[in-house]
C-alpha cells in the first residue's frame, strides 16, 4: 500500500513537472516578445532559488538538503582587519573563504569595484557576495553548506556584501 501510494506520489510529480515544461516551452515560442520578457525575468535578474524551494517543499518535500546539517568544514573565515567599502565591508589578511551559511551559488564572475565576485544565494533569503576571488572551488548553481572554503582570497584582501530582499545588510550587525 505505501508502495503504491509512492509511486502515485511520484507519477504526480513527474507529470506536473512535464506540464509546467510544456507551458514554458508554448509561452516563450509563442512569440518574440513573451521568449523577451522570459529572458528577462528569468535570466537577467537574480533568481531566488530559496522561494521556488519553499513551495516546493510545501507541495513535494525536501529537494535540497536541510541547511541545518552538520558542517563539511570546522574552518571559519580569518581577517585581521575590517574597513567599510562599497556596500560592504573589506577584510584584510584572508586566505581561505568559507561560507557563512549554506546556499546555491547564483553568480561567478567580475563585478564592478569587487573583481572576481562569487554570490551565493543563503538558504536564509540572504545574497552573500563575496569580492577579489581567485582559485575558485565552486561551480554555477552548486549547492554548498556552510564553512566550506569556495575559494582564495586575492592577496589576503576580500570584500563581503550582504544583501536580502535588494537591502543592503550591516556587516557588523549581521555578524
Amino acid at each position: 500500500m505505501k508502495q503504491k501510494k509512492y509511486i502515485k506520489s511520484f507519477f504526480v510529480r513527474v507529470l506536473l513537472s512535464v506540464i509546467l515544461f510544456l507551458s514554458i516551452s508554448i509561452y516563450i515560442n509563442y512569440s518574440d516578445k513573451n521568449l523577451l520578457l522570459f529572458k528577462k525575468n528569468i535570466y537577467d535578474k537574480t533568481f531566488n532559488f530559496n522561494k521556488i524551494n519553499k513551495v516546493y517543499n510545501k507541495y513535494f518535500g525536501d529537494v535540497l538538503p536541510n541547511a541545518d546539517l552538520s558542517m563539511v568544514s570546522k574552518d571559519k573565515l580569518v581577517y585581521k582587519d575590517a574597513q567599510a567599502y562599497k556596500d560592504g565591508v573589506l577584510l584584510t589578511g584572508v586566505n581561505n573563504i568559507s561560507l557563512f551559511k549554506s546556499g546555491i551559488v547564483v553568480f561567478i564572475g567580475e563585478k564592478e569595484h569587487y573583481g572576481n565576485t562569487i554570490i551565493v544565494q543563503g538558504m536564509d533569503g540572504i545574497d552573500y557576495w563575496y569580492g577579489n576571488v581567485a582559485d575558485i572551488n565552486v561551480k554555477l548553481y552548486d549547492y554548498i553548506e556552510s564553512d566550506t572554503i569556495i575559494a582564495n582570497a586575492k592577496d589576503g584582501i576580500l570584500y563581503v556584501v550582504f544583501i536580502k530582499n535588494g537591502e543592503v545588510l550591516n556587516f557588523e550587525e549581521f555578524i
